[in-house]
């Protein structure tokens, strides 16, 4: 019987050291950790070797159900192949959490649900402040990569589309997409 940690943090910015220290301090042989976005299980590699790594009577270990599951319809497709593998699962912040009794899969249901919740609530509020922030005239969006100006001034210069690509450094279809 193996505890396996997963760690996960949303963006390159952000650190798993805090994270694998806790799974470490459990007794966590085996680790897994990654930096994606936990909207998805799709592109989450560490996530998907993990599950495959799992063998019968092993433990699945996170410091934080949102760290599995951001989405109750994942978590319960999570937790029903960790169950299928004879697989139990550990949430250390959440300690009420164990999937091998009635009470603990009520209590996973009732968290699945929270983390969902929460990760709605920071989108309607990111969208929100996206929204104030364009009526003040202080959000424009992302600023453009290329510089339009300049693919202009070398077209009337009489350089081609080729020419204008290599010297700006990017594709032949931007310049042409921008000139049309």
């Amino acid at each position: 019987m193996t505890m396996v940690g997963y760690a996960r943090v949303s963006s390159a910015g952000q650190s798993l050291e805090i994270q694998q220290e806790q799974l470490a301090q459990v007794g966590c042989e085996k680790l897994f950790s990654e930096k994606q976005s936990g909207t998805s299980t799709s592109n989450r590699m560490a996530l998907q070797d993990a599950l495959e790594w799992l063998r019968e009577g092993d433990t699945l270990v996170v410091t934080r159900l949102d760290r599995l599951a951001r989405s109750g319809k994942d978590l319960h497709d999570i937790i029903d192949k960790l169950s299928r593998k004879k697989v139990s699962f550990q949430c250390l912040q959440q300690g009420a959490v164990d999937t091998t009794t009635s009470m603990g899969k009520l209590v996973l249901g009732i968290l699945g649900a929270v983390a969902e919740f929460e990760t709605d609530i920071r989108k309607e509020r990111q969208r929100d402040g996206i929204e104030k922030a364009k009526l003040r005239g202080v959000y424009k969006g992302r600023p453009a990569s290329i510089d339009t100006k300049k693919v202009r001034e070398l077209k009337a210069a009489g350089w081609g589309g080729s020419a204008i690509a290599k010297e700006m450094g990017i594709g032949r279809a931007s310049v042409y997409r921008l000139l049309a």
